[in-house]
């Protein structure tokens, strides 16, 4: 195996350390491997038209420049998001004959590919034109098969792996001593960007209802306000429930894990979701999971391994976190276990590493 050529939108940076995180643990998963990964990235979440043309045109122009150059040496190009990275890919396939596989996360399917019929065309070709295409949810994986035409041979399931040697069971009085978290309290935690899409208000007012059942409940939001509109919505709607609700800047893995071993419930209520894979994170550190019915939440809590509701319901919602409560945190350790251990890291890099091998000897070179 020569070198592999990763290119994303989403990507880390000392300034913004969560932004594409999952992208960076799989390279460094990659290369811890003994592979040899070079990776072409946007790590600027800032938004504004001019802005985005600016970074994008760069990003684009330094990806192409980079398989010229090393069009020899690369053996597999991995597109992280069907479009519009994977149209990267795709040019270097046409043009310099390098294979590729993208993996879909859920967003350039759900949402970008719906923004026009170019768009969903060119992201139907970039799938089509892939010699494997990843998913990291099942939904997604019948998604791409149905409603963009790729043979279901090509296309493999597998998320992007849960880190067990930072999220792990940690004791939780430690974990709530240090967070200055108090010992009789019920703690539900939410991870994730305060957006409407993640079901952030639904949790609010499911919330109020828990608090009514359990006055000595408290809900901490850890993630990143990206919206300042939702966000005024979203402080509106806190103060006018009579609830303490806390909410934190975003966090290292490290610190989340200690979250998440704090918690005695880990809720994730989104409208959609590729994969899930805080929920993931949460079930490795043994802290019980309730998420709503769609995408691959339905599939990773399945067979009781966390507690599916209903999507876009606060009533529901505030059920199934109730049941969590009352149920404690050792009645589905098994199960949670048991998905953990499909999804660890030394799964998904065995089996990335078997899709490259395979991609990579259907390269023809004229070397």
């Amino acid at each position: 195996m020569r070198k592999i050529a990763v290119f994303s939108n989403m990507y880390p940076s000392e300034k913004h350390p969560t932004f594409g995180i999952f992208v960076k643990n799989q390279v460094d998963l990659l290369r811890s491997k003994g592979l040899d990964v070079e990776v072409t990235a946007i790590d600027d979440p800032s938004k504004g038209k001019v802005n985005a043309i600016r970074k994008y045109a760069f990003w684009f122009l330094k990806s192409l420049g980079y398989m010229l150059k090393n069009r020899k040496s690369i053996s597999v190009t991995h597109a992280h998001y069907a479009f519009p990275t994977g149209y990267i890919s795709l040019l270097g396939k046409k043009w310099l004959g390098l294979p590729y596989v993208v993996t879909v996360h859920g967003g350039d399917i759900d949402k970008m590919a719906t923004k026009s019929e170019r768009i969903a065309s060119m992201t139907k070709e970039i799938l089509q034109q892939a010699s494997a295409v990843i998913v990291v949810g099942e939904r997604l994986k019948r998604d791409v098969i149905e409603q963009f035409g790729v043979r279901e041979e090509l296309v493999h399931t597998m998320s992007m792996g849960v880190d067990t040697q930072i999220f792990k069971p940690l004791p939780k009085v430690d974990m709530r001593d240090e967070l200055n978290i108090s010992q009789t309290e019920k703690m539900i935690l939410f991870v994730g960007n305060l957006i409407e899409a993640k079901g952030v208000l639904d949790l609010v007012d499911a919330y109020k209802v828990v608090h009514d059942a359990y006055p000595n409940t408290s809900l901490h939001l850890i993630g990143s306000d990206k919206d300042e509109q939702f966000m005024k919505t979203f402080a509106a709607r806190v103060q006018m429930d009579d609830v303490h609700i806390s909410h934190h800047a975003p966090l290292s893995q490290i610190e989340i894990a200690k979250w998440l071993s704090a918690a005695d419930v880990f809720v994730l209520p989104s409208h959609h979701e590729g994969f899930g894979l805080v929920a993931l994170e949460a079930m490795a550190t043994g802290t019980p999971v309730v998420a709503t019915n769609v995408g691959g939440l339905s599939y990773l809590l399945d067979n009781d391994a966390g507690i599916l509701v209903e999507a876009k319901n606060s009533d529901s919602l505030a059920d199934g976190i109730i049941q969590a409560l009352n149920e404690g945190q050792t009645d589905r350790k098994p199960n949670m276990q048991c998905k953990v251990a499909q999804h660890t890291y030394d799964v998904i890099a065995e089996r990335l590493q078997t899709i490259y091998d395979s991609v990579a000897k259907g390269r023809k070179t004229d070397e």
